[in-house]
């Protein structure tokens, strides 16, 4: 399976870019899933619903499904989180994964970056990260683009991948 990140510090833009790259991507006719880290503790679930009851019973997975779509949820129980290739391998098959966050895994990524952030930028210590997009001039031995040229960026990223 193919698979590109998207990397930066809080609010460089990485969801928006994200958004517009799995839209771009999508509208070429390629399949896309995405794969988002969370560094916080979310919950997908709500108190009171049966789903929520099974897993509160003790129940190691819950699968919520409808007819428009389904939700596997797996609870950890105290078991380390699972890397990123074991997460990757339980996606059904697509031309591409596009993965936000995982900095530090060794998969390609582009980072985004803003100025507003005063966030130094990832890539300098960091060969994985591929191009920078970001809304303003960097200096840097990688191509840069312009934060808001998703087209660009779609087509760097589709090279890179060889789709």
């Amino acid at each position: 399976m193919k698979v590109y990140g998207v990397v930066g510090w809080k609010n460089a833009g990485k969801t928006g870019l994200m958004e517009r790259l799995v839209a771009d991507i999508c509208g070429r006719g390629f399949s896309v899933s995405t794969v988002k880290h969370a560094h916080h503790v979310f919950d997908v679930d709500h108190p009171g619903k049966d789903s929520y009851r099974h897993r509160q019973a003790g129940a190691s997975e819950v699968l919520l499904a409808s007819r428009n779509r389904f939700a596997l949820m797996h609870e950890l129980r105290g078991a380390p989180e699972p890397s990123l290739d074991v997460l990757l391998g339980k996606l059904a098959p697509v031309d591409l994964v596009l993965i936000e966050g995982y900095k530090r895994d060794t998969h390609r990524k582009i980072e985004a970056h803003r100025a507003e952030t005063g966030a130094p930028l990832i890539a300098r210590d960091d060969s994985t990260v591929r191009a920078i997009a970001s809304d303003t001039g960097v200096e840097i031995d990688r191509p840069v683009f312009d934060l808001d040229d998703t087209a660009a960026i779609a087509d760097f990223i589709l090279a890179e991948v060889g789709l």
